[in-house]
């Protein structure tokens, strides 16, 4: 079980890392220690990312509704809300993928690391989509 964890990981983390930066540790993975510190940097940069588009986000709303303050309370509250609630649900989700994995172990953590890197990819497309012209 733990190899087919390992294999579907450095799997994930070699398709993930897209990153281009001289100092990218997916380059060249080819061990568990490689692979987990692929997982961790594809992640970190993931939930950036996420991050950055959900700010950006949050500045196009200040950009379309700013002069409409009851607009602008409105949306930002209903994107903090969504936001919140997607975290969790992201979270929930990337619990019952890793499962049965032993928490602590390789296996978990790079499963964990590449299912909340995916994920949060994802909702960064998303948020990036919304209020675009």
């Amino acid at each position: 079980m733990k190899s087919i964890f390992l294999a579907l990981a450095l799997i994930a983390t070699s398709v993930h890392a897209v990153e281009e930066s001289e100092d990218n540790p997916c380059d060249k993975v080819e061990n568990d220690i490689q692979t987990l510190e692929c997982s961790a940097y594809s992640r970190t940069a993931a939930e950036d990312l996420l991050k950055n588009n959900y700010q950006s986000l949050a500045e196009r709303m200040q950009t379309a509704y700013g002069k409409n303050p009851a607009q602008l309370a409105d949306i930002t509250a209903k994107l903090k809300v969504a936001q919140q609630q997607w975290l969790k649900t992201r979270d929930a989700d990337c619990a019952v993928e890793v499962f049965p994995a032993t928490s602590g172990s390789k296996a978990f953590t790079i499963a964990q690391n590449d299912c909340v890197a995916r994920m949060s990819d994802e909702r960064s497309e998303f948020l990036e989509s919304i209020g675009q012209e």
